[in-house]
């Protein structure tokens, strides 16, 4: 069974209840048939005019009292609940759902944004980001073909904290969605000294934070991203790392090579991106590219209904 069965079976193993804001686009409704017919979720598809008064009026006073110390006024808090993206994030907030995913037909900055002003980021990680769980078929990398790359569309270049936090809180995906046992890399154009700079310092620190903060992670850097996953350069490159070359949450040093590489891999790999999946939240939640298949909604709607168990 690939990685993507597994994840459909175990979305199934206790059926969550997922909102998709975005019944206008045909994909998603194909999607939500599927959901359905599969019994991967229960889906809640709606759209403008499809919204629960009742409902809007409570969570825009919700709504209202979690953001007015930022601003917020309560016209503001009345409209952003005219949108169903803050209408599926308070429904998750309220636990009327247990996620959302959307971004067939908004921006990934606004997906985030009603993700993280309504859902809120987890005190213990402090800063959301995202990620693609990536599937590349006849790999013998990672796990089976299977990784975790971050972040790959919200921070545009973490300080150190951040990236450790982005680290730890990758690791913990990759446990909760795929049951296996994180392996970190925090990846860079140098493997242990072989270069010099200040992203390479911005990376050891992030290393020894990460590893304060949670000690049992397997984590190192930094590591060019052979010697991350390939036991063979690993071997030549630094015998010493816990790692040994199998990495299999693979963390960048910015977006910009987050982005570019899962890219690179997805097309050049025929590779599978599920995602992108929002962490550091205190409720899940995914966005999805705008040129997302029929089949990647399902997915990532599987994902977002595990990480809800």
């Amino acid at each position: 069974m690939d990685i993507v069965a597994k994840i459909r079976a175990r979305a199934k193993a206790k059926l969550k209840t997922i909102a998709l804001p975005e019944i206008e686009d045909s994909r998603v409704k194909e999607a939500a048939k599927i959901i359905e017919q599969e019994g991967i979720a229960r889906v809640l598809l709606f759209g403008r005019g499809m919204l629960d008064k009742a409902k809007q009026e409570k969570y825009a006073q919700d709504y209202y009292a979690l953001r007015k110390a930022k601003g917020l006024s309560m016209d503001e808090a009345i409209e952003a609940l005219q949108d169903p993206l803050y209408y599926a994030a308070m429904m998750t907030r309220n636990a009327d759902a247990d996620g959302f995913v959307a971004g067939a037909s908004h921006t990934t900055p606004d997906v985030a944004r009603a993700a993280i002003h309504c859902l809120g980021v987890d005190e213990r990680i402090n800063i959301a980001s995202s990620c693609f769980l990536m599937s590349i078929p006849e790999c013998s990398y990672g796990e089976e073909g299977a990784f975790i790359f971050a972040d790959c569309g919200i921070v545009p270049d973490p300080n150190a904290r951040q990236l450790a936090c982005i680290a730890i809180s990758n690791a913990e995906l990759a446990k909760k969605v795929l049951g296996i046992t994180p392996r970190v890399a925090l990846l860079s154009y140098s493997t242990k000294g072989s270069a010099k700079g200040r992203a390479i310092d911005k990376t050891l620190d992030a290393l020894a934070m990460a590893k304060q903060m949670q000690p049992g992670l397997l984590i190192d850097g930094e590591l060019q991203v052979d010697a991350a996953i390939v036991p063979e350069v690993a071997e030549l490159k630094y015998p010493d790392s816990l790692l040994k070359g199998r990495a299999n949450v693979l963390i960048f040093p910015n977006l910009e090579a987050g982005n570019i590489g899962y890219k690179l891999v997805q097309r050049l790999a025929k590779a599978r991106a599920i995602g992108p999946i929002i962490v550091g939240l205190n409720k899940p939640s995914s966005d999805l590219s705008r040129g997302c298949s029929v089949e990647d909604i399902v997915d990532c709607v599987a994902v977002t209904a595990i990480r809800a168990q």
